[in-house]
């Protein structure tokens, strides 16, 4: 609500704050057991709210879920970062204000969580993106 409230008052970058807040309280919620585990889940958390946005509706990332039932969520992050990318997913990120909350971004963050190959994987898709042109 509080986001929506700043957006009409031409206020952006209160926007972005109150998405990344509500992203850490869901995270909390959730019961992360370590910092990198809250940030893979705000990711989580950050990608719905592509879809949601991209869908009119809300959303939820069901096999990303299944993925964190089957290999908990460090064990996601680092299956989802080796599968093909969603090409519109990080666009759509930094649209939010949010492109701190990729998992490729998390696994950069925490290369001693991931594979060798899932943080190689990230580090060229990262650079991909923030590359001119």
């Amino acid at each position: 609500m509080f986001e929506k409230n700043v957006i009409e008052r031409g206020r952006p970058d209160l926007a972005v704050a109150a998405r990344k807040r509500a992203l850490e309280l869901r995270a909390q919620k959730y019961g992360a057991g370590s910092e990198p585990e809250r940030q893979c889940l705000e990711a989580v958390y950050a990608y719905e709210g592509v879809l949601s946005a991209r869908n009119g509706k809300a959303t939820r990332d069901l096999r990303t879920w299944q993925l964190i039932k089957r290999h908990g969520i460090i064990g996601a992050v680092e299956r989802t970062v080796n599968r093909d990318p969603d090409v519109t997913g990080y666009p759509a990120l930094c649209e939010l204000g949010l492109e701190d909350y990729a998992f490729e971004e998390v696994v950069v963050r925490h290369p001693d969580l991931f594979s060798a190959a899932s943080v190689e994987c990230s580090r060229t898709r990262i650079d991909g993106w923030k590359a001119p042109g």
